[in-house]
């Protein structure tokens, strides 16, 4: 593969971007407690003279680089957060936070963004407008991504055009998937509880047998997809937890039901979450029990790319990599992902960076405890946002 000029500077900055990346690998922290990470973001911003803007939704950071003339305004995303899994890698970074990982990649994704940053400032005079960094907190659990956008990132100035990407251990370092229209899925947690009456289990006529009722709403929910969905469309209702009873020879009075909806359009988002309400309320109504339908308001809604917008990562790989080395990604993702709401507030674009490596080791997949990614990838990620940004900015 002939290297891009752009490529070979990001790969001069590699030895800087791993010490990075494993320092952030050796000291993961969870959603919303992400202090010594964000301490760390400003640490190096200071050290590149970028100006900042801290405690962001908590524990998010806004950096700001000037162009040497106005025009528009583009951001770069990077989420911060690890999760709650020990990793088992046996490697000189390993997580010093027993119980808690970067096992998606989040730690390569703030290092992306930082070096992407370190050769902006340095190469102010080559483009117009302004880069916003938003180094996000919370994409795991409760939608970093909204809060930052709630508490102001996309305004002043106002950003014209998102970019993220995620690090993928099941394409080739070297690698770039785009994808046009619906990347990732909307995410709904669901609880349904039955309500019941207790009575003595050899005198069932006296009571409202809950788990009856559940077993009912159980099957009638395996039918939205099946018969309410359009066939060309996608949706997934999971029941993944269902609790209820207290002994063998008691009418149960209570039974709780928690699942997930997955679906890649809005329309279907409201269509299937109204259904499961609509086969709660009329079941438990046919056998005289009651209910009460709680949905998660942490969800997420679907992520759709903008075409324009993946136009331009397409070109940048491209330039980058060579068109070989770029594809279009088949299928999205039934995985959630928050950078959704950055894109229903601005033209964006969301792309697959290849880190797998199989001479390496490197083909766990994200959210196991063996996950790591090839750090060949970093100047990779680094070149793509570049690239991205300087494209869009100077069109």
């Amino acid at each position: 593969m002939k290297k891009s000029e752009l490529l070979k500077q990001a790969e001069d900055m590699k030895d800087w971007l791993v010490d990075v990346r494993r320092d952030f690998h050796q000291h993961p922290e969870l959603s919303t407690k992400e202090f010594r990470t964000h301490d760390k973001i400003i640490e190096h911003l200071t050290e590149l003279g970028i100006e900042y803007e801290a405690n962001v939704a908590d524990t998010g950071v806004v950096g700001i680089i000037h162009g040497t003339k106005e025009g528009k305004t583009v951001a770069l995303r990077g989420d911060i957060d690890a999760l709650p899994i020990t990793e088992k890698n046996d490697v000189s970074y390993k997580s010093k936070n027993e119980g808690v990982m970067h096992a998606c990649g989040h730690d390569a994704h703030t290092t992306i963004v930082l070096g992407a940053a370190k050769y902006l400032q340095e190469h102010r005079d080559q483009f117009a407008g302004t880069v916003k960094l938003f180094f996000q907190p919370a994409e795991e659990t409760i939608g970093g991504a909204k809060r930052m956008i709630e508490a102001g990132v996309m305004e002043n100035p106002k950003v014209d055009a998102v970019f993220g990407l995620h690090v993928d251990t099941f394409i080739p370092t070297g690698q770039i998937g785009v994808r046009y229209g619906q990347m990732n899925a909307s995410t709904d947690t669901v609880t349904l509880t039955i309500k019941g009456t207790n009575a003595h289990g050899a005198y069932p006529q006296n009571g409202v047998d809950s788990i009856v009722v559940a077993s009912h709403v159980v099957q009638a929910l395996q039918t939205i997809v099946s018969r309410n969905v359009d066939p060309r469309d996608s949706a997934v209702v999971t029941l993944g937890v269902i609790e209820g009873g207290t002994q063998s020879n008691i009418i149960a009075k209570e039974v709780k039901i928690t699942g997930t909806v997955r679906t890649l359009s809005n329309e279907t988002r409201e269509l299937v979450l109204k259904r499961i309400e609509d086969i709660l309320a009329h079941t438990t109504k046919t056998f005289g029990a009651d209910y009460t339908f709680e949905l998660d308001p942490y969800g997420y809604i679907a992520l759709a790319n903008t075409d324009e917008i993946v136009d331009i990562v397409k070109d940048s790989a491209v330039n980058v990599l060579g068109k070989e080395n770029v594809f279009e990604v088949e299928q999205a993702s039934l995985g959630g992902e928050d950078f959704s709401f950055f894109a229903e507030a601005a033209p964006s674009a969301f792309f697959r960076l290849g880190a797998r490596n199989e001479e390496k080791g490197i083909i766990h997949g994200g959210h196991t405890e063996n996950f790591n990614i090839d750090e060949d990838a970093l100047p990779v990620g680094v070149a793509m946002q570049i690239q991205n940004v300087l494209t869009f900015l100077n069109d």
